[in-house]
């Protein structure tokens, strides 16, 4: 059987670069994203790694034109995109009347618009198949809200209700669509949040960490990246075949308070 296409934005560092290590050990082929320096270079050494087809983009995910083109990209070197996963996000805190609007766009643009624009570009492809997957990594913030966060907030929830109109579309042509939403992990956004909040409050990082990061989980760590990969993985399966417009929470408790 010939092996399936995962296509992963953000794929080059943190909760990405976990998920796309975990698909590349299942043996499905990759088309890795993102604007780290290195990122074709991770691409093609977890390929020579697994024995699996790669192929790197570095599409910036506030054009819309260079979305379509990555996943055209993509589908000529890997063939058409089985199972997508919008996992690249930025962040930005700032209380509202400080909150500039161009930081409020760019956020929308990569958080919540650029998953809309690579969903589209993959579905009737999905839909002539009569399978896909797309896994949306939103947050616990797209189920909860938390202060100086507007944009962060605004754009998570939106990409569940995206999630949630998407499975309706999808659910009569063999297409699931589910979002993830991870807690904190230590990831290097969480980590400049953290420096920022420690700049911001003069503590240190580990107060930071104690009273402003993990307070809010009920079981006191990070998530773990592989912990958000096994999940993607298992909703990228058969055996979740009947699992759709779902927000699950991997938080440590946090939205369950």
């Amino acid at each position: 059987m010939k092996a399936k296409n995962v296509l992963i934005t953000g794929s080059t560092s943190g909760i990405g670069l976990a998920i796309a290590t975990a698909f590349a050990k299942s043996g499905y082929n990759l088309a890795f994203h993102g604007l780290e320096k290195d990122g074709a270079e991770i691409a093609v050494e977890i390929g020579k790694q697994n024995r699996i087809d790669t192929f790197f983009s570095s599409a910036n995910l506030l054009n819309s034109f260079e979305i379509t083109s990555m996943i055209k990209q993509a589908s000529i070197h890997l063939g058409d995109i089985d199972i997508l996963v919008n996992n690249a996000g930025i962040q930005f805190v700032s209380p509202i009347e400080d909150f500039p609007i161009n930081k409020w766009n760019d956020i929308i643009s990569v958080n919540l618009t650029a998953a809309f624009c690579t969903s589209q570009a993959v579905w009737e492809a999905m839909k002539v198949r009569k399978w896909g997957r797309i896994i949306n990594i939103s947050s616990a913030h797209g189920l909860v809200a938390s202060e100086n966060k507007s944009a962060y907030v605004a754009s998570k929830h939106g990409l569940i209700g995206l999630t949630k109109t998407l499975a309706l579309e999808g659910a009569d042509h063999g297409i699931t669509v589910n979002a993830i939403c991870p807690g904190f992990v230590k990831t290097p956004l969480v980590e400049k949040q953290i420096a920022d909040l420690a700049k911001q409050q003069n503590i240190t990082e580990a107060e930071v960490i104690q009273n402003n990061i993990l307070q809010k989980h009920a079981i006191k760590n990070f998530v773990s990246a592989e912990e958000i990969a096994a999940l993607a993985l298992f909703l990228a399966s058969d055996n979740a075949s009947m699992i759709t417009g779902a927000a699950m929470p991997v938080d440590g408790g946090w939205t369950a308070q």
